[in-house]
This record gives C-alpha cells, sequence and structure tokens, in this order.
C-alpha cells in the first residue's frame, strides 16, 4: 500500500501533539524578519491540510501542495471551513511542483524534506521552489537530523486512539541512510471490528552541510540554520533542524 492510503483518515487523531499553532507563531517570527511583506504562502507537503488552513486563517493566502491524494481529500474538506479566502490545494510532488504563479513564501512542515530519499530529486524540487518564488522570496522547512534517525534503529513504537492502533518499527541503515518504517495500523470499524493495513515510510538522513550546498545549488543564498523552533542557531544534540534560505533578488 502506498504511504499515507490507510492512514490518511487518521492522520491528525495520530498526531494530535503536534502544537501547529506554535509552528504557525514560529513560521510568522520568520516571515516578519524576511524584510519584505509575505502574503502568498506556499506550504508543501501539506499533508491534511492543517498548516496550510491555520495560515489561512491568519490572513495569508495560502496553496497546499502534496502528492497523497487521500491525504488532500482530508485537506479539502478543512479549507471549506476556512473563513475569508479558502486555500487552494494541488496534488504535485515536491520534484513536479508547478503553479500558477509565484509567492513570497514556501514552508515545508514535519521533516517532509527527509522523504525525498535521493540527493538528485531532492535537489530538483528545491529548483522548483526557487522557481516559484518571488524575487528575495523566503524558504522554510525543518528535518530530522541523522543522529535522531539513527537513533530510532531498531525501536518500536506505538500511537493509539479510541478506534486506531499504529503500532512501527523503525530501521537505519547506514549504508543507504535510509530510515524504513514498516507500520501495522488497525481500524474499528462501525460494526465494532478490526480492519488491518500495513505501510512503509523512509527518511533519509541529511546533514545539514549537504542540504546546505543543496539549497545553494538550487539558487538559494543567505542559507541559515535554527534550533527547534528557536531562531538561535541549532545547539549540539537537537533533533530537529530548522533551515531558512532566500531566492537571490
Amino acid at each position: 500500500m502506498s504511504s499515507y492510503e490507510a492512514l490518511a483518515a487518521r492522520y491528525d487523531a495520530l498526531t494530535a501533539d503536534v502544537d501547529h499553532a506554535a509552528w504557525a507563531d514560529y513560521l510568522e517570527k520568520h516571515f516578519a524578519r524576511c524584510g519584505q511583506p509575505i502574503h502568498t504562502v506556499l506550504d508543501l507537503a501539506c499533508g491534511t491540510g492543517t498548516m496550510t488552513c491555520l495560515l489561512a486563517e491568519r490572513g495569508y493566502e495560502t496553496i497546499g501542495v502534496d502528492r497523497s491524494a487521500d491525504m488532500l481529500s482530508v485537506a479539502a474538506e478543512k479549507g471549506r471551513q476556512v473563513s475569508g479566502i479558502p486555500p487552494l490545494f494541488l496534488q504535485q510532488s515536491m520534484q513536479e511542483l508547478d503553479l500558477y504563479g509565484t509567492v513570497d513564501a514556501c514552508v515545508c512542515c514535519l521533516d517532509s524534506v527527509n522523504y525525498v530519499t535521493r540527493p538528485a530529486e531532492l535537489l530538483r524540487a528545491f529548483r522548483r521552489v526557487c522557481l516559484f518564488l518571488v524575487p528575495g522570496g523566503l524558504f522554510l522547512f525543518d528535518i530530522n537530523t541523522p543522529e535522531k534517525l539513527q537513533g530510532l534503529d531498531g525501536g518500536i513504537f506505538l500511537d493509539e486512539t479510541e478506534d486506531t492502533y499504529c503500532v512501527w518499527r523503525a530501521d537505519y541503515s547506514r549504508r543507504s541512510r535510509l530510515c524504513t518504517y514498516g507500520m501495522d495500523l488497525f481500524f474499528r470499524e462501525e460494526d465494532g471490528l478490526w480492519r488491518r493495513e500495513g505501510e512503509v515510510h523512509q527518511e533519509r538522513a541529511y546533514t545539514p552541510e549537504e542540504l546546505t550546498a543543496l539549497l545553494q545549488e538550487a539558487g538559494f543564498t543567505a542559507v541559515r540554520q535554527h534550533g527547534e523552533l528557536k531562531l538561535r542557531p541549532p545547539k549540539p544534540g537537537e533533533q530537529r533542524i530548522f533551515f531558512t534560505a532566500r531566492k537571490e533578488r
């Protein structure tokens, strides 16, 4: 089964611990430091559209892009509840990003960059983002660090709600630098019986130096690293790093 096909309908419940409002506050801090107005925002790999809709509620014109039709189906339903200008949702991969015009900023949240497991494909994605940003536009994303992904190796993890049970195992390969998550998902149906599905996800361990080089090759300047939801540089041992980069004016 393709990634997120089974998970989409229950994704929000299983990720309820993510403080999206705090993430949106953090994004807006960077918008304010950008040095030019931010009105239109692309949410790349938007998933179920929580951040896309939250930013739209805060007054931005938003576009959500994701490759999963199942995730976008959930996002579209959320978008219909947004007051003001509803988000536009498009089904595209990062590498095939194709917008109707330019945007002032692009955000890519929750380690979605790690899911592009081939460096050449990630470079292509970065180039597409750069193409559709206005001159001086801001690109902001976060990654799981190599240390975090390596530390997950062999771990077994559990997430559950009243009607969903998700158990997953992480296996990290030092040779390929891929962390593979094998997921078993159990969903309780209306008749009380449980249905089982399986999914496999992979993340690549990119070093900050690799990502900086890829961003620069794609045409970005002023590449900066930040600690998890912090404006300062990352500290040793932090498991999530945020990157900001600007399209050359």
